[in-house]
């Protein structure tokens, strides 16, 4: 029987089948010596065969989201696969997100081609000061070419034109821990009734309240969409990522270097570097700059930051 995997609980997989049916599976082990090496072989969003209570073959994915395991440094975690887009929620404070991870969330969505929108939460709680540094992040991401949207998840402020986006489409929603990702949820869906936490006020950083991951479907009608519920993660290492390809996943960055003086220049030292000039005059933002170069950091292996 085929279906969908819509949950993911780290030992058992709920697999919703073509007749309109849910079973709960394990995996095979074999799942585990094929392809990348991920502590997670089979991720929500899967397209799956299931034979008695185990996922068998997994179909061939058109896209994924991947992170770098955090505790084991030569394997990979997959967030999900085949989805339309993502929703990177993200906030100005209680927590604040940093500029390097939402870079890093970015140039990987662009190397597996999956568009990306930025969520800026709780606009509801910032002075002016703050309210100025978020419009100059959304001013920075839009000129790059990312949708932005400001909201209060928690106050219902700017949810219509965000639920118009998820209309018909799988979309997978991430950010750190604490930055309203379960609020933002039961927001747009009452049904889902999802738990929510306070911020840790010791560290200014969110609790997991979601442990697992999940596909929520927008209405009783699949092919509404789906809303893909994932645990907040701290950091975004890179995986797979070889260091000539990481030019074309900053998109200023690439347009730029089509002007470097050799065609294999890294933006590092490189005499004619139209990179290094761009960002010498402020047409590159040197926040996007020095998340370009931690990501190259990355190449050093068993290098691995939990916070970014």
């Amino acid at each position: 029987m085929k279906g969908l995997v819509i949950k993911n609980t780290g030992s058992w997989y709920t697999v919703l089948t073509d007749d309109g049916s849910t079973v709960d599976c394990k995996i095979k082990g074999n799942f585990r010596l094929r392809g990348i090496r991920s502590t997670n072989p089979i991720a929500v969003g899967d397209r799956v065969e299931t034979r008695d209570g185990f996922i068998t073959e997994i179909e061939d994915r058109r896209n994924y989201i991947i992170r770098k395991s955090i505790n084991l440094s030569k394997q990979s975690h997959i967030i999900a696969a085949n989805v339309d887009q993502a929703l990177l929620v993200v906030t100005v404070v209680k927590p604040e997100t940093s500029t390097t991870f939402i870079d890093r969330f970015l140039a990987s969505a662009e190397a597996y081609r999956v568009p990306v929108i930025l969520v800026f939460n709780k606009t509801d709680l910032l002075n002016e000061e703050e309210r100025h540094y978020q419009e100059m992040m959304i001013s920075l991401y839009e000129t790059i070419g990312y949708e932005c949207h400001a909201i209060s998840a928690l106050e219902g402020d700017g949810l219509e034109a965000l639920k118009e986006k998820l209309t018909g489409k799988i979309t997978l929603l991430s950010g750190n821990s604490g930055v309203g990702k379960s609020t933002l949820i039961n927001r747009i869906l009452p049904h889902a009734n999802l738990r929510t936490a306070e911020i840790s006020d010791a560290h200014n950083t969110g609790m997991h309240t979601t442990t697992f991951s999940e596909m929520i479907p927008l209405t009783d009608q699949p092919t509404a969409g789906w809303l893909i519920d994932t645990p907040g993660i701290k950091g975004f290492g890179t995986f797979d990522m070889e260091r000539e390809e990481l030019t074309s996943y900053f998109k200023e960055i690439f347009e730029y270097s089509k002007q470097c003086r050799f065609s294999n220049c890294t933006h590092t030292h490189e005499p004619g570097c139209a990179v290094l000039k761009a960002v010498e005059d402020n047409y590159i933002a040197q926040s996007r700059y020095q998340s370009y170069l931690s990501m190259l950091d990355d190449k050093d292996e068993n290098k691995y930051r939990e916070a970014y």
